[in-house]
């Protein structure tokens, strides 16, 4: 049984969320669907999917593979296309989508890089930390952060995003540095609007799950908070794209690095491969080498 085959009927029955209709999408019958996938979880001895008289849905070890399966496809397709992306004329109008201080950090040397590269292409950029709907808001390419879930979109990791507890040095002078995060209920914390504080530090301890955090500031803006610590306004819990440089020059202090928040990820996201355009894939490829496995704004802390 060829594995890659294998690999795209899984791929199709989670995307279309029953195996008739991704039989009909695969132009199979539903009892080989049903057969590849059975196949698939025997090699890997895993249950990757719940099935329902009504719906078929993944489970956590199908999440997983559901990533790495499209990671896998995606890759091979890049090589079959490659040669013939060469060839192409790359131009015309790419939208990006980018969460607002990431993009606006850290994306105006790559895009400016970008299209030094490819001056007939023109970019439209779109700065939201809402998640939106790329198809029906005609964005070409979105990049995102954070653990993303299956979908329809195909998503393409680009660099890790690693989270920091920082505090200004006069800060923590006149409140005292904090040992555990159960200190932190005796501190400022800066918190930002789409975080949730239960989960914060919950997969170290589950009795931490409960843990009050006073804030006296909220925002939905990474960058406010991070100044707002500069100035020894309390202590935040923030990406290091955006706290490094002040973590480099000293304005901030990592503290308590044995409970930094797990590791999360930056992904370039946007819809189904088949005909891709030629902007879409060349601006895919150029981001997906740009930043490396260990970023420049780690390289400084």
């Amino acid at each position: 049984m060829d594995k890659i085959e294998t690999m795209k009927t899984f791929l199709a029955v989670v995307k279309e969320g029953s195996f008739s209709k991704a039989a009909e999408k695969l132009d199979m019958s539903p009892q080989l669907v049903s057969k590849y996938v059975s196949a698939l979880e025997d090699n890997l001895h895993t249950r990757l999917l719940h099935r329902t008289t009504r719906k078929v849905s993944t489970t956590e070890a199908g999440d997983n593979y559901y990533l790495r399966c499209q990671q896998v496809i995606e890759d091979i397709e890049e090589m079959e296309n490659s040669l013939t992306n060469i060839s192409q004329h790359v131009s015309g109008v790419l939208t990006v989508s980018a969460p607002m201080s990431f993009g606006a950090k850290h994306l105006p040397k790559l895009l400016v890089d970008f299209q030094a590269q490819y001056p007939e292409v023109k970019l439209e950029l779109k700065l939201t930390d809402v998640k939106i709907d790329i198809v029906e808001e005609g964005v070409d390419v979105a990049l995102r952060i954070g653990k993303l879930k299956s979908s329809s979109l195909i998503a393409k990791k680009v660099a890790p995003i690693n989270i920091a507890i920082v505090a200004s040095p006069d800060y923590l002078q006149r409140r005292g540095i904090p040992q555990s995060p159960q200190d932190l209920q005796n501190h400022i914390y800066l918190k930002y609007t789409y975080a949730d504080t239960s989960l914060l530090f919950s997969r170290f301890d589950k009795n931490l799950i409960d843990l009050k955090l006073s804030s006296h500031i909220r925002a939905n803006n990474g960058d406010l908070l991070v100044n707002a610590a500069i100035y020894g306004g309390g202590i935040a819990i923030q990406p290091t794209f955006i706290a490094g440089e002040a973590l480099a020059d000293g304005s901030l202090v990592r503290i308590l690095k044995d409970y930094e928040p797990e590791s999360i990820g930056l992904y370039m996201v946007y819809a189904n491969r088949k005909f891709l355009p030629s902007k879409v894939r060349s601006f895919v490829d150029f981001v997906s080498k740009y930043y490396g496995d260990e970023p420049y704004w780690d390289q400084m802390v």
